[in-house]
């Protein structure tokens, strides 16, 4: 019997990936374990294993292809000693139809209606001849669309409810989406979400449509660039943090003094490996890893995760480090860092930030953690807030050590000083909570030593 090989969840929140390339073709055997597919999520390129042995009979998902639904069918396998061709044939028989939560289901006959307001609505239309497919907006009103233009809104990323149609009825047509891509055509969002008039956004402000910002600037004096998953992903999460996450910031300053004569030694002190390289060479944004990896140790309280239902106290320091890609941004994480060697987090750091610069990050490399750090100060950046990244409660904010002129016992001397802002999480975190938090790390910090005991 032919094997349907389905789109994979590759973490808990997965809904949807693009098919990038297929290592396999139509008439290879694979046995499991093999390498048969690149699935490219928002932050990373995956490879994807065969499980079962067999011969690739059909494969019904083209490389290229882009949001495919987790567990659609992407290609038929024959198994040992089956007729490929009758495999083939029979291909995609039960493949499930893309179903976008934008679509209103089709009423089947043989299903029982799961309410009684459920089963009105499957009535309503039955009284028309022919009636039109249509998608459903989050308020329940539903926007009478062809298929093509559906498909066409969605790669494009841009919500039905907003387009105004052109086709009977105000059905919205295929011309009508690609008048949207451009900015035309397009209704106010709050119009589209069907808020009551006057409705505005998270800080009280209107929210201005795509069409509304197009007009402040002349045609021809712009590049519209599409966005990728990874730039939606970005918005969608931090506009959510920001929206939903209460938050409040604390900021000290560094004397970077002890930590620059410790990594100086230390560096200068590094073996050499056979081509006559350094096995490392710490930076101080691996000291800032650290002394906030044990920061959270000596203020347990403060490594925390916000549930709705309880407070999640987490038992190792699973830091979070912002790197910065051409394409958006992504926090690899270095789990239980306080057990960790300076030397050690260094190494596995550049590591880590190798692997996410080509999109090869697994799930479990970026997700969850109990903190991060976002470092600027390579760019001068004299200090700075930063946003906390979900399920996590706190970041810091790390800018450049500079010299500047302090007071020590009653003289103005010149000293290499580091600002550092920690957002917090109040839902979680207290003032008084954070300001432990974030003294511990200043202790520690200045007194590096402190790191090794």
């Amino acid at each position: 019997m032919p094997i349907n090989i389905l789109m994979p969840a590759l973490s808990p929140t997965m809904e949807k990936g693009n098919l990038a390339k297929w290592l396999k073709k139509e008439g290879d055997k694979v046995k499991s374990g093999d390498v048969i597919a690149e699935i490219e999520t928002d932050k990373a390129t995956m490879e994807v294993e065969a499980v079962d042995e067999g011969t690739i009979a059909k494969i019904l998902v083209a490389e290229g292809t882009q949001d495919v639904a987790v567990n659609a069918v992407i290609a038929v396998l024959a198994a040992d000693g089956e007729d490929v061709k009758a495999a083939s044939s029979g291909a995609g028989a039960d493949k499930p139809k893309p179903a976008p939560a934008a679509e209103a289901p089709a009423p089947k006959p043989a299903a029982a209606a799961p309410a009684p307001a459920a089963a009105s609505a499957a009535k309503a239309p039955a009284a028309a001849p022919a009636p039109q497919p249509a998608a459903a907006q989050s308020n329940g009103a539903r926007v009478f669309s062809s298929p093509l233009a559906r498909r066409l809104a969605k790669d494009a990323g841009i919500e039905l409810g907003r387009i105004n149609g052109s086709g009977p009825h105000g059905r919205v047509v295929a011309a009508d989406v690609e008048k949207a891509k451009s900015g035309q055509g397009l209704k106010p969002a709050a119009a589209a979400a069907g808020a009551p008039a006057g409705a505005t956004g998270a800080i009280g402000a209107p929210a201005m449509s795509d069409q509304q910002i197009l007009g402040l600037y002349e045609q021809g004096a712009y590049e519209s660039v599409p966005h990728d998953s990874m730039r939606r992903t970005i918005a969608q999460r931090l506009t959510a943090a920001t929206n939903s996450m209460p938050t409040f910031y604390l900021t000290v300053n560094c004397d970077l003094g002890k930590l620059s004569s410790a990594r100086e030694e230390i560096n200068a002190a590094a073996g050499k490996d056979k081509d006559g390289k350094p096995l490392y060479k710490l930076s101080v944004n691996d000291f800032v890893i650290k002394a906030m990896a044990i920061a959270l140790q000596k203020i347990p309280e403060a490594n925390v995760s916000w549930t709705e239902a309880a407070m999640l106290r987490h038992k190792h320091s699973d830091i979070g480090v912002a790197v910065a890609l051409p394409f958006g941004l992504i926090t690899p994480i270095i789990r239980q860092a306080e057990i960790k060697s300076i030397s050690a987090i260094s190494n596995e750091m550049k590591e880590l930030a190798a692997r996410a610069k080509a999109k090869k990050l697994k799930p479990n490399e970026y997700q969850g953690g109990a903190s991060s750090v976002s470092n600027l100060g390579m760019f001068g950046i004299k200090d700075f807030t930063a946003v906390i990244n979900p399920p996590q409660s706190s970041i810091l904010a790390v800018g450049t050590g500079e010299e500047r002129a302090v007071v020590r016992n009653g003289q103005i001397v010149a000293a290499t000083i580091m600002s550092v802002t920690l957002s917090c999480d109040h839902r979680a975190i207290d003032g008084a909570l954070g300001a432990e938090l974030i003294t511990a790390f200043k202790k520690l910090i200045e007194n590096p030593v402190m790191m090794v005991v």
